[in-house]
């Protein structure tokens, strides 16, 4: 188990403290030297005072006798127990003074290091909650408009503030893109398609004409397919606005159905293992999942003989997920982690008649992430990949 470090505050409270002990310390040991000294000097004075006292008086009397050593042994161990007793109680009341004191200051440094730290934790709140976003753009309209004096903290703030608005209004143009995108790219594609079509089903329409014009709707269908996944791809990557409950179960059986003649025509046998996984989210977006997924087992499978499956289930930890796994060619290890990139795809299939863009498997990222899930895959001893697509559980 990781530890956990210390906090900036804890480490700001132990610097105060430590540097107050360390100061009272000081502190201590020098009026305890300028204690004894005053006592050293205080005996001092008494000794020479009894001293002069004994030496008699006046001028006229005789001197006299020396005081019995039993005396003087007497006054000494009384002055050393004056003193023993007074440097013993200026050490422990001032330890207990200084403990005390220092506490107190402690508690003082902890307050105060909380609130000069508030600031930062407004900051460090406002990021956490941008970057924990499930969609790139969500959260970027948040900030922090951190207010009071200026100074160090306050200059942070202003910056994250500035960076937080650039990216907000990129990710604006991005989106403003993609609408027009959507619009300029798709109408040339309608309108060469239903020229292609009028042109090969004139009846004047040679059969080089037929050909020609399958050749080109073959063509314009893929780019038709390319463009859609472009756009998805991008889209994808914002935020779900509005999630519905939905049922993997239902979602894999309809892919099935509709995936079945494809299948059949490559040779590939389809199974089914529908499963209830509730989930919540774009009912659309998530078939596109189990669609993508699909295309991909039966296009990149060994042929005829060759299996796609599809499967549904709920996890122990409530969270739902879809398993596609495909025959296939045998796939290197270190080009699993790359087949989620856009336009990554194995082998030389990067010829224009080529049937996939290479966006399957990133659309198919970009739309379980968008979701708060995400997806795995792994090889097949026999050949062919296991891909999983874990989403989050039903809140419904």
């Amino acid at each position: 188990m990781k530890k956990r470090p210390i906090t900036l505050r804890a480490r700001l409270t132990l610097l105060y403290g430590g540097l107050f002990f360390a100061a009272g310390v000081v502190l201590l040991g020098v009026t305890y030297v300028l204690f004894a000294q005053q006592l050293d000097r205080g005996a001092d004075l008494s000794v020479h005072s009894d001293s002069a006292s004994g030496s008699g008086s006046g001028g006229n009397e005789a001197p006299r006798q020396d005081t019995p050593p039993e005396n003087l042994n007497w006054v000494a161990g009384e002055e050393k127990r004056l003193h023993d007793a007074a440097t013993a109680s200026l050490i422990t009341q001032g330890g207990i003074a200084l403990t005390l004191v220092g506490g107190v200051a402690a508690g003082f440094g902890w307050l105060i290091a909380g609130r000069v730290l508030a600031p930062l934790h407004r900051v460090t709140d406002t990021a956490r909650r941008i970057a924990s976003a499930p969609a790139a753009d969500r959260g970027l309209h948040e900030r922090i408009a951190l207010d009071g004096r200026d100074d160090e903290v306050k200059d942070l703030a202003d910056s994250f503030d500035l960076m937080v608005e650039r990216l907000d209004r990129s990710f604006d143009g991005q989106r403003r893109f993609v609408a027009n995108a959507s619009h300029e790219l798709r109408t040339p594609l309608t309108v060469g398609r239903a020229l292609v079509e009028l042109a090969m089903h004139r009846k004047t329409a040679s059969p080089d004409v037929k050909r020609l014009g399958e050749d080109l709707l073959e063509i314009n269908a893929r780019h038709e397919r390319l463009i859609s996944g472009l756009l998805l791809l991008a889209g994808s990557e914002h935020r779900v606005p509005e999630r519905q409950p939905v049922d993997l179960a239902d979602v894999v059986a309809h892919v099935t159905v509709q995936s079945g003649p494809e299948a059949g025509r490559a040779g590939i046998t389809l199974y089914e293992d529908a499963g209830p996984a509730p989930t919540t989210g774009d009912a659309l977006l998530l078939e596109r999942i189990v669609q993508n997924l699909v295309e991909n087992g039966i296009r990149h499978n060994s042929g005829v003989g060759g299996w796609v499956r599809v499967a549904s289930r709920t996890r122990e930890d409530g969270r739902a997920e879809i398993e596609v796994s495909n025959t296939g060619p045998d796939v290197p290890l270190y080009e699993v982690p790359t087949l989620f990139e856009p336009f990554r795809r194995l082998g030389t299939e990067r010829l224009v008649t080529a049937k996939g863009a290479g966006l399957g498997l990133s659309v198919v990222r970009s739309v379980a992430r968008a979701h708060g899930g995400d997806v795995t895959a792994h090889l097949r001893p026999t050949g062919g990949l296991t891909v999983s697509v874990t989403l989050p559980r039903s809140s419904v």
